[in-house]
């Protein structure tokens, strides 16, 4: 029997005891009941890590026994326990996390190991694990403030599918990296309210539904782009099972994603791929998180 704690910073930290893959209790979440998507843009890394430590050391403290593992999932560039890069909560780049919440956390008494990984790659692992599929190849696109892109089995490397370059246009500058092109800069939450002053995203997605023209391209634009990305993957890793999720998964029409995918995907051996939305489920994530922990403690 594996006790592990998973926490999952993206929008808003969202922490969970997990009891051999299965979530015990209710999660906690920082801060209460917020539906803002920029929640922790303005929260000192110091104070997040202190925040961390503290819903840990909650869910650690609660009687039912040791923890083996603590797995936090966190967006951007994830190495050795270190964020080299975070375009989406800027504060913690260059952060040593896992140094710097073990420190928190010993303080508190707590000595269990403290795995880093990046939010998009947690989903994965707990999408692969409630699938009862660990060791099959599973990818998914998490669509929310940034665009993130999980790989299960976890391999050495960047990942930072949310950056991949779409459009040679060079008016293409919204992306919160700075970087022209990329596929956040279409499809992020910030990015889309940065293009539309006058709208919020979710009203340029009503809009379009009611036939506004310039909704609507921008609509098109948005599946083009994660369809150009998709095919990237294909080409390049194979075809095989998509899964997409997160805040902003709703904004996902499959039937309209399918048809520009079908357009940049020709080869035949590469066209036994399938789509599937996923509803944005912390479980998910948490169990993702902690999964990769415990996976690391064996390795």
């Amino acid at each position: 029997m594996t006790t592990a704690i998973g926490v999952v910073m993206t929008e808003n930290i969202v922490a969970g005891r997990l009891q051999d893959q299965r979530l015990t209790g209710k999660p906690l979440r920082y801060p209460d009941a917020t539906e803002e998507v920029d929640a922790l843009t303005a929260v000192p890394g110091s104070e997040l890590v202190e925040k961390l430590g503290e819903l840990i050391a909650t869910l650690a403290d609660d009687g039912a026994g040791a923890v083996d593992a603590i797995g936090v999932a966190v967006p951007g560039i994830i190495r050795s326990g270190v964020v080299e890069d975070s375009p989406n909560i800027t504060q913690i780049k260059g952060m040593r996390l896992a140094e710097e919440l073990t420190r928190v956390l010993t303080g508190k008494g707590i000595t269990a190991p403290v795995h880093i990984s990046n939010d998009a790659d947690a989903i994965a692992a707990g999408v692969a694990a409630t699938r009862g599929q660990l060791n099959k190849l599973t990818r998914v696109w998490t669509i929310g403030n940034g665009i993130g892109y999980g790989r299960w089995p976890y391999v050495e490397g960047v990942w930072e599918g949310g950056h991949i370059t779409v459009t040679l246009d060079p008016k293409e500058r919204f992306c919160g990296c700075g970087g022209v092109g990329h596929l956040e800069g279409i499809m992020g939450y910030r990015a889309m309210r940065m293009r539309f002053l006058d709208l919020e995203p979710e009203e340029v997605f009503a809009h379009a539904k009611q036939g506004d023209t310039r909704c609507r391209e921008f609509v098109q634009l948005w599946h083009r782009a994660l369809a150009a990305a998709t095919a990237s993957f294909i080409h390049l890793a194979g075809p095989g099972r998509f899964y997409f999720t997160g805040h902003n998964v709703a904004f996902v029409d499959l039937k309209e994603l399918r048809s520009h995918l079908e357009t940049m995907v020709k080869m035949s051996p590469l066209l036994s791929y399938s789509l599937e939305v996923l509803p944005n489920d912390d479980e998910t994530a948490l169990l993702g998180a902690g999964v990769s922990a415990i996976r690391a403690l064996a390795s």
